[in-house]
Protein backbone atom coordinates (compact mmCIF):
# COMPACT_ATOMS: atom_id res chain seq x y z
CA UNK A 1 0.00 0.00 0.00
CA UNK A 2 1.21 3.47 -0.81
CA UNK A 3 1.72 6.13 1.76
CA UNK A 4 -1.12 8.52 2.22
CA UNK A 5 -0.18 12.12 2.34
CA UNK A 6 -2.03 14.58 4.44
CA UNK A 7 -2.74 17.86 2.79
CA UNK A 8 -2.35 20.75 5.09
CA UNK A 9 -3.36 24.25 4.31
CA UNK A 10 -0.58 26.79 4.54
CA UNK A 11 -0.35 28.68 7.79
CA UNK A 12 -1.56 32.24 7.55
CA UNK A 13 1.29 34.75 7.58
CA UNK A 14 1.99 36.32 10.94
CA UNK A 15 1.28 40.01 11.25
CA UNK A 16 4.28 42.26 10.53
CA UNK A 17 3.60 44.17 13.79
CA UNK A 18 5.41 41.50 15.79
CA UNK A 19 2.50 39.92 17.64
CA UNK A 20 2.20 36.14 17.18
CA UNK A 21 -1.14 36.48 15.36
CA UNK A 22 -2.06 36.14 11.69
CA UNK A 23 -2.42 39.47 9.87
CA UNK A 24 -6.16 39.00 9.25
CA UNK A 25 -6.87 38.57 12.98
CA UNK A 26 -4.48 41.32 14.03
CA UNK A 27 -3.76 44.54 12.12
CA UNK A 28 -5.82 43.37 9.15
CA UNK A 29 -8.98 43.91 11.23
CA UNK A 30 -7.98 47.51 11.91
CA UNK A 31 -7.04 48.07 8.28
CA UNK A 32 -10.51 46.77 7.46
CA UNK A 33 -12.25 49.37 9.64
CA UNK A 34 -12.28 48.09 13.23
CA UNK A 35 -11.24 50.91 15.58
CA UNK A 36 -8.01 50.47 17.53
CA UNK A 37 -8.78 49.94 21.22
CA UNK A 38 -5.63 51.77 22.40
CA UNK A 39 -2.66 53.71 21.01
CA UNK A 40 -0.33 50.70 21.00
CA UNK A 41 -2.69 48.76 18.74
CA UNK A 42 -3.00 51.77 16.44
CA UNK A 43 0.78 52.23 16.33
CA UNK A 44 1.27 48.54 15.51
CA UNK A 45 -1.35 48.77 12.74
CA UNK A 46 0.33 51.88 11.34
CA UNK A 47 3.72 50.10 11.28
CA UNK A 48 2.04 47.26 9.39
CA UNK A 49 0.50 49.81 7.01
CA UNK A 50 4.01 51.15 6.28
CA UNK A 51 5.16 47.57 5.59
CA UNK A 52 2.18 47.04 3.25
CA UNK A 53 2.40 50.55 1.67
CA UNK A 54 -1.18 51.28 2.76
CA UNK A 55 -1.20 55.08 2.39
CA UNK A 56 -5.01 55.45 2.72
CA UNK A 57 -4.96 53.77 6.15
CA UNK A 58 -2.04 55.87 7.35
CA UNK A 59 -3.77 59.09 6.31
CA UNK A 60 -7.13 57.98 7.75
CA UNK A 61 -5.55 57.30 11.16
CA UNK A 62 -3.61 60.60 11.29
CA UNK A 63 -4.95 63.54 13.34
CA UNK A 64 -6.63 66.07 11.01
CA UNK A 65 -4.55 68.93 12.45
CA UNK A 66 -1.20 67.28 11.62
CA UNK A 67 -2.10 65.02 8.66
CA UNK A 68 -0.07 65.63 5.49
CA UNK A 69 -1.88 65.87 2.17
CA UNK A 70 -0.08 62.76 0.94
CA UNK A 71 2.81 60.44 1.79
CA UNK A 72 5.83 59.39 -0.22
CA UNK A 73 6.15 55.75 0.78
CA UNK A 74 9.28 54.07 -0.56
CA UNK A 75 8.50 50.59 -1.92
CA UNK A 76 12.22 49.82 -1.64
CA UNK A 77 12.21 50.12 2.16
CA UNK A 78 12.39 46.67 3.75
CA UNK A 79 10.93 46.85 7.25
CA UNK A 80 12.43 44.15 9.46
CA UNK A 81 10.82 44.48 12.87
CA UNK A 82 9.02 46.48 15.51
CA UNK A 83 9.77 46.79 19.23
CA UNK A 84 7.33 48.57 21.52
CA UNK A 85 9.54 50.01 24.26
CA UNK A 86 7.00 51.88 26.41
CA UNK A 87 3.40 53.07 26.50
CA UNK A 88 1.80 55.87 28.48
CA UNK A 89 -1.85 56.50 29.24
CA UNK A 90 -4.11 55.58 26.31
CA UNK A 91 -6.69 53.52 28.20
CA UNK A 92 -10.45 53.86 27.94
CA UNK A 93 -10.20 56.58 30.60
CA UNK A 94 -7.73 58.75 28.63
CA UNK A 95 -8.07 61.11 25.70
CA UNK A 96 -4.34 60.98 24.87
CA UNK A 97 -1.54 58.45 25.01
CA UNK A 98 2.03 57.79 23.95
CA UNK A 99 3.99 54.89 22.51
CA UNK A 100 7.78 54.70 22.34
CA UNK A 101 8.99 52.26 19.71
CA UNK A 102 11.83 51.21 17.48
CA UNK A 103 10.97 50.26 13.92
CA UNK A 104 13.85 48.59 12.11
CA UNK A 105 14.44 48.51 8.41
CA UNK A 106 17.27 47.18 6.29
CA UNK A 107 20.03 49.71 6.93
CA UNK A 108 18.70 51.44 10.04
CA UNK A 109 15.94 52.07 12.54
CA UNK A 110 13.49 54.73 13.65
CA UNK A 111 13.24 55.33 17.40
CA UNK A 112 10.24 57.52 18.17
CA UNK A 113 8.02 58.74 20.97
CA UNK A 114 4.61 58.98 19.26
CA UNK A 115 1.63 60.91 20.56
CA UNK A 116 -1.95 59.78 20.03
CA UNK A 117 -5.33 61.39 20.74
CA UNK A 118 -8.98 60.49 20.44
CA UNK A 119 -10.94 62.19 17.69
CA UNK A 120 -14.66 61.45 17.72
CA UNK A 121 -13.93 58.44 19.92
CA UNK A 122 -11.24 56.90 17.68
CA UNK A 123 -7.51 56.87 18.38
CA UNK A 124 -5.38 58.74 15.82
CA UNK A 125 -1.68 59.48 15.47
CA UNK A 126 -0.87 63.12 16.27
CA UNK A 127 2.90 63.44 15.92
CA UNK A 128 6.17 62.16 17.30
CA UNK A 129 9.69 62.99 18.37
CA UNK A 130 12.67 61.06 17.02
CA UNK A 131 14.79 59.89 19.93
CA UNK A 132 18.04 58.83 18.20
Amino acid sequence: MGRMSRRTSPRPALCPCGLPTPYEACCGRLHGGVAAPMPEALMRSRYTAFVRLDEPYLLRTWHPATRPARLDLDPGTRWTGLEVLATGDGTAFHSAGTVTFRASYRGGAIHELSRFARVEGAWVYVDGDFLD
